[in-house]
């Protein structure tokens, strides 16, 4: 394996990689609405915490030289799915058809009360 590690995205706080490379898959950690510089969480809304979440998964995607259109699945944990219309929006901004596999669940609480985490699997051939 082999780790991914990228100053335009947060920086791990625990024992995990921002992503990973194993073979022809990458493995993105899930991604909280941290700003990279400041590392505070941005919002408070869903939709200001979504455009961030994409920023982070997009500067590891930049770093590891893979494109969003490679993106095979995409898990999004979200703390209220009424918010969910408002995510969608913008998740279909930034992935374009063919989108990838997808599941949305609703948690009861993310780290540092964030409204949204997401995480993600790409294929790189």
């Amino acid at each position: 394996m082999i780790p991914i590690l990228t100053n335009q995205a947060p920086q791990p706080i625990g024992p995990y990689s921002q992503a990973v490379k194993a073979g022809e898959w990458m493995f993105i950690s899930g991604q909280i609405p941290l700003d990279s510089t400041t590392a505070k969480l941005v919002g408070p809304g869903i939709v200001e915490q979504t455009q961030q979440v994409f920023r982070n998964l997009e500067a590891i995607l930049i770093a590891s030289q893979a494109q969003k259109s490679q993106a095979a699945k995409v898990t999004v944990y979200m703390t209220d799915l009424k918010e969910f219309q408002d995510m969608n929006k913008i998740y279909q901004e930034f992935f374009l058809a063919p989108y990838p596999a997808r599941a949305v669940v609703q948690v009861a609480a993310l780290p540092a009360s964030c409204r949204i985490e997401m995480e993600a699997m790409v294929y790189l051939k």
